[in-house]
């Protein structure tokens, strides 16, 4: 009855083959010129038919229908068999004309209907109305604007905003004055924006709704090594993806260049969105990116993202703050410059506060003599987190003075971030993700 009503509500003619059939199948059929041939299955059955679906409790004549389907050519699914199928049903969301599938590939169709309610919920009956009603204006507002990102960006606009609010409520006739009214005043959809996302320090899940939102609106997305591929993925299907990762000592795009071009694909019209890893105004160099934006006046937005040093350390299980260790936590940059990592020493000698180095790999050795050159404990704690927060984080242990020689042998590749203190004790105990997970 399931696969019958599915069939039916796509237009099909059905041909039921069954010994037996429940009164209701016989009405569904009768209400809609089907047949009901009754007996046991025979191969001639398939002939002249487009798709077959075996729902018998018979295993073996299930695998002979399958069979019989493949060697002439048919569609046929086996119902609780995805091995037996040339094709899969999904479960299927139906808001009419708009109809969101969800599938499993076959492997857990429980997973697929958990998936389609909760969809369901967050996918009101009035988007099918909505659906129509972009439908019936696509014509015209392809007249009225003939570039495809403008035309886009109108179609958010309407579709996001008050618009869609009364077509869902019912009021069509105000929803159609106020697009028309929209339409007259399109001069503004050739200004390009550029939205400056904190990536976070690598797992998706980690990314603000905003910073999908925007993702998923973007005509070109500029990107670095340090935004994992799956996050890159979330862009839009046909959007403009730009390498713009810059290595030590490979510098492949310029930060000027990068600056330059933010400026260049905005003025085009074009909605860019610049990935940086972690938060874009710590250690991003995103005051940089924007200064020249607003010098040119372009629009823009900064959407924050987790940095590294929130979510390396939560995910390697040390509170960069605690009331028994740690009462502040300071950030450094721990890159070289000019062969030398150039801070004031003396000011970090505070052993209730945790230090979080970043980009500090190179300049370890530094790091580790100096603050014990001037008054730091060899014994402090030292953790190195490598790839925070995703499936190949790694957590190496040691001290000030055991530090460097870990780290040589371990020889950890970036990205990677340095906690000093004594928060790093709590690791044992506290950590919770990853193979290193107590």
């Amino acid at each position: 009855m399931r696969k019958a009503n599915l069939l039916l509500r796509a237009g099909a003619r059905l041909t039921v083959v069954a010994p037996r059939v429940s009164d209701k199948l016989q009405a569904l059929l009768a209400a809609h010129d089907g047949v009901w041939r009754q007996g046991h299955y025979r191969a001639t059955d398939l002939a002249g038919q487009r798709l077959v679906v075996a729902a018998t409790p018979d295993t073996a004549v299930n695998e002979q229908v399958y069979r019989d389907a493949v060697r002439q050519s048919i569609q046929v699914n086996v119902v609780d068999a995805p091995h037996l199928c040339t094709f899969i049903f999904p479960s299927i969301v139906d808001r009419d004309p708009l109809l969101i599938a969800i599938s499993s590939s076959g492997q857990s169709p429980v997973l697929a209907r958990i998936l389609r309610r909760r969809i369901e919920a967050l996918v009101p009956s009035a988007y099918g109305r909505l659906a129509r009603f972009a439908g019936r204006f696509r014509r015209e507002v392809k007249n009225a604007i003939a570039q495809e990102g403008p035309r886009r960006l109108f179609w958010e606009q309407v579709l996001e905003g008050t618009i869609a609010e009364q077509v869902m409520a019912g009021r069509e006739a105000q929803a159609e004055e106020r697009l028309h009214a929209q339409l007259l005043a399109t001069e503004g959809l050739c200004t390009g924006e550029v939205y400056l996302v904190g990536a976070g320090p690598g797992d998706p899940d980690l990314l603000t709704f905003k910073a999908a939102r925007f993702l998923q609106s973007a005509d070109v997305v500029l990107y670095d090594r340090l935004v994992s591929p799956a996050i890159v993925d979330m862009a839009r299907r046909d959007a403009e993806r730009i390498y713009v990762g810059k290595r030590r000592a490979d510098h492949s795009v310029p930060q000027t260049q990068i600056n330059q071009l933010l400026v260049e694909l905005a003025q085009q019209g074009k909605r860019v969105v610049r990935l940086k890893g972690g938060d874009p105004f710590v250690f991003g160099r995103g005051g940089e990116e924007i200064d020249l934006l607003a010098q040119h006046r372009i629009p823009f937005q900064v959407v924050p993202g987790i940095t590294a040093a929130n979510g390396a350390a939560c995910y390697a299980g040390i509170p960069l703050t605690h009331r028994d260790h740690a009462q502040s936590v300071r950030f450094v940059a721990g890159y070289l410059k000019n062969d030398t990592v150039e801070h004031d020493w003396a000011s970090f000698q505070s052993t209730t506060e945790t230090l979080v180095f970043y980009m500090g790999l190179l300049g370890l050795p530094v790091i580790c003599t100096q603050l014990q050159a001037h008054g730091r404990s060899p014994d402090t704690p030292v953790a190195l987190v490598e790839r925070g927060t995703t499936l190949e984080q790694k957590v190496l242990l040691g001290t000030l003075a055991t530090m460097v020689e870990k780290v040589a042998e371990a020889q950890p590749a970036a990205p990677t971030l340095i906690i000093v203190g004594d928060v790093v004790r709590l690791h044992h105990s506290l950590s919770w993700f990853g193979p290193d997970a107590g």
